[in-house]
């Protein structure tokens, strides 16, 4: 198991450390019908606060969660009392669905520590671990945000990357990749950037949990990606492309960029050129 990746254990046996914070980051599909929120206040692992992509998201953007500002964002996670010098857990109710997300927010604006709970809130659960139900509300702290934005690919870097190339990598499912299906969003074309890679997400997680390095770097490799080669990591809205970001570390490599408007972006913008099949 890689650093980024932490165990039930290893998180039990550090509760209620002064400079730990964890963050319940649960987020699901619109077509789940499932509240993360109201979740969260059913049951949480005791001190999480919570972290809501829709919510810490750039207010001036018709695009869903989109990274928030750096002013914006340093507000929010100084409000849930975090500080960028913390180490900072995120887990997800799916086991690993929307954390890596969130754990890739807080690294572009420059948290020092941030980990991912490996298997999430259910492996918790099943562990017959202690829960807690309402909000928590930490004293505030100061997060100083310095943000990479490096790390966040728009999509003239997506169309640079693909001119140079530069793998781009989908994270979404072969059907939708392939364009065989709709996209759940209205206005969007189905389809994939031409050039790019099909690494469903799906298929790197077992149980809630990533895979281990060797299996990853073998569907990787047999999808035609080199996971120690650049690349741009996309999917439908930019949170499971960061699952495929959390893989290319866990594999040895350096995180690459993700592409923030992924497919909602892409395929809804009638200048970009689109692949079918």
């Amino acid at each position: 198991m890689s650093e980024t990746l932490v165990s039930t254990d290893w998180l039990a046996a550090r509760l209620g450390d002064p400079k730990l914070a964890v963050v319940d980051a649960s987020w699901y599909m619109p077509k789940t019908g499932r509240d993360p929120d109201q979740e969260y206040l059913a049951a949480h692992i005791p001190g999480a606060v919570r972290f809501n992509i829709d919510k810490v998201a750039d207010p001036d953007s018709d695009l869903p969660h989109t990274i928030a500002g750096a002013e914006l964002f340093a507000a929010e996670a100084g409000e849930i009392g975090i500080s960028e010098d913390m180490t900072i857990v995120v887990y997800d109710g799916l086991g690993l669905f929307s954390a890596p997300r969130v754990w890739w927010n807080f690294r572009v604006m420059g948290a020092k520590d941030v980990r991912v709970l490996d298997g999430g809130f259910p492996k918790w659960e099943a562990e017959h671990r202690p829960t807690q139900s309402g909000a928590v509300k930490p004293k505030p702290k100061t997060f100083s945000a310095q943000p990479d934005r490096g790390a966040v690919a728009s999509t003239s870097d997506v169309r640079a990357a693909l001119d140079s190339g530069i793998q781009v990598v989908d994270a979404r499912s072969p059907a939708r990749f392939r364009g065989e299906e709709a996209e759940p969003r209205e206005g969007v074309a189905p389809g994939h950037i031409p050039g790019a890679k099909n690494v469903h997400y799906g298929t790197i997680i077992a149980d809630g949990r990533l895979k281990d390095g060797a299996e990853l770097t073998q569907i990787f490799r047999a999808a035609g990606v080199d996971p120690s080669a650049p690349m741009v990591t996309t999917c439908g809205s930019g949170v499971s492309a960061a699952i495929l970001a959390l893989a290319v570390e866990k594999m040895g490599h350096t995180v690459p960029r993700l592409y923030d408007g992924s497919w909602t972006e892409w395929g809804g913008d009638p200048s970009t050129p689109k692949a079918r099949g």
